[in-house]
This record gives structure tokens, C-alpha cells and sequence, in this order.
């Protein structure tokens, strides 16, 4: 079974939105492994802040059938799709990688467009699995964070779900005084 990443946002009801999308992953795919958890501005619309992180597990599931798995457990959190795309949403799961999968696959293109690009998806990713490598790419989460030249105000904060605290103190990488998310 392909070992898969997604991305995790919020920026309505965030922390019941979070919490309410990781239960439902977990009943779907049973373990979970879950990044800390960030707090960034909107980008690409003025909009409240997002909490993101990253989460990974093994599915048995297709591509296109994990997406469709996705976005119904977005709907179920109250996800309103009449809303443009870049607009506040109460979740938002997105397929980052698939496995090795590089290129497109049954018509989704992998690694997802912008991983490189955004600190919300790629400090969680080098928190989550530093070691992994980047389909494609050839190049750690971490090796990729290490170098990102971005300038997104981005921090941790500390986050419970099912009783347990996911810290801001489990970061391996710092945090700067600006923010941006590296010393």
C-alpha cells in the first residue's frame, strides 16, 4: 500500500475543524501520523489565519478514490464548495504525494503543485518525515525546508486532539523571532 501525504488547513472554526478532520481520517485509515501544527496567514486572499499541518498513512485506495475519499470527509466538516477556491474554509485536505509517484497519475499531477512553495505545507512535511524524499525531486522535506527562500509569517502553536497535546515544543527545525520559521 503507497504511503501517502496530505495536507491539513483550516481557517474557520480551526481547532474543531482540525480536530474533527484528523477523527475522521483515523476512522478511515486507521494510523495516522500527524505533523505539529502551525498557525499561518491566508495566501492568496485576505482572509482569517490557518491552522496547517501534515498528516501521512498508508491507504489501499487509488489515487482518484483517495481524493474523492478526501474531499468527502471535507463536506462532512462543513466545507461549503459554492465558495471561490481561494476563500476561508473550515477544512481542506490536499494530496500532496501518492507512494514514489512522480508526474501525473490517472490525471492528478504528484508531487502536489506548490509543496515547494509554501511554508504551510512544507515546514509540517520536514517536522512530520525530515528523512523522507520528495517524489521527483531527489531531495529530504528537510533538505527542501532548509533551503526554502520564502518569507510566509509562520509559527507553531500547540494543539490537543483525542486528549493528547501536539506541541510547538516538538519542533526540529526553530523557530525565528520574525516567524518565517527557520534561525
Amino acid at each position: 500500500m503507497p504511503k501517502v501525504f496530505v495536507s491539513v488547513g483550516s481557517s474557520l472554526h480551526r481547532y474543531d475543524s482540525v480536530a474533527a478532520g484528523l477523527s475522521k481520517l483515523v476512522e478511515r485509515f486507521s494510523a495516522l501520523q500527524v505533523s505539529p501544527v502551525f498557525e499561518s496567514e491566508a495566501v492568496g486572499f485576505a482572509g482569517p489565519a490557518f491552522l496547517n499541518l501534515a498528516v501521512s498513512f498508508s491507504t489501499e485506495l487509488a489515487v482518484n478514490d483517495l481524493i474523492r475519499c478526501l474531499k468527502d470527509i471535507e463536506d462532512s466538516c462543513g466545507r461549503n464548495r459554492s465558495l471561490p477556491k481561494n476563500s476561508p474554509q473550515t477544512l481542506d485536505l490536499d494530496l500532496l504525494t501518492y507512494g514514489d509517484a512522480s508526474g501525473e497519475l490517472e490525471g492528478i499531477v504528484l508531487p502536489r503543485p506548490g509543496l515547494l512553495d509554501h511554508a504551510f505545507v512544507l515546514w509540517p512535511l520536514a517536522e512530520l518525515a525530515p528523512n523522507e524524499v520528495c517524489p521527483g525531486v531527489n531531495k529530504t522535506f528537510a533538505e527542501l525546508w532548509l533551503g526554502w527562500q520564502g518569507d510566509q509569517a509562520l509559527h507553531p502553536v500547540d494543539f490537543i486532539w483525542q486528549g493528547n497535546t501536539i506541541s510547538a515544543d516538538q519542533i526540529r527545525f526553530g523557530c525565528s523571532e520574525s516567524a518565517i520559521g527557520r534561525e
